[in-house]
């Protein structure tokens, strides 16, 4: 086989995807929801480097990487984003949270199918 075959190779999105691409759409995300003002307080106490592996293996997960984290629910087996303190989020924050996570994912230049995934893949972290 020759190099040239290997370079037009066609390639799923899915296999350029990796680990430090994820993790790094999974900071884009985090930042889009500290940036938000009715988001923000949600984020107050968490430890936003466990939220951020745990998010990261989910999506890892749901766009074809191997699973780590069973569970739906936070590293202390509850929620990943309110808690015993705060309200929790209403039905229009959830989406709200799951619109900025495909934004963070579509710099990825994923496939719609695959943007759904990741979002169905982290809807039941979510508090509703």
């Amino acid at each position: 086989m020759r190099t040239t075959e290997l370079v037009t190779c066609p390639r799923e999105p899915r296999d350029r995807l990796g680990p430090v691409a994820v993790r790094e759409a999974v900071h884009r995300w985090l930042r889009l929801i500290a940036a938000d003002a009715e988001l923000a307080p949600y984020l107050i106490g968490v430890d936003r480097r466990r939220l951020a592996a745990l998010l990261t293996d989910r999506l890892d997960a749901a766009l074809g990487g191997v699973w780590r984290s069973p569970g739906g629910a936070g590293p202390d087996g509850g929620p990943v984003l309110g808690g015993a303190l705060r309200p929790p989020l209403s039905e229009e924050q959830r989406w709200r949270v799951l619109d900025y996570l495909a934004a963070a994912l579509w710099t990825l230049d994923l496939p719609p199918t695959a943007l759904v995934d990741a979002q169905r893949a982290v809807a039941g972290l979510l508090r509703a």
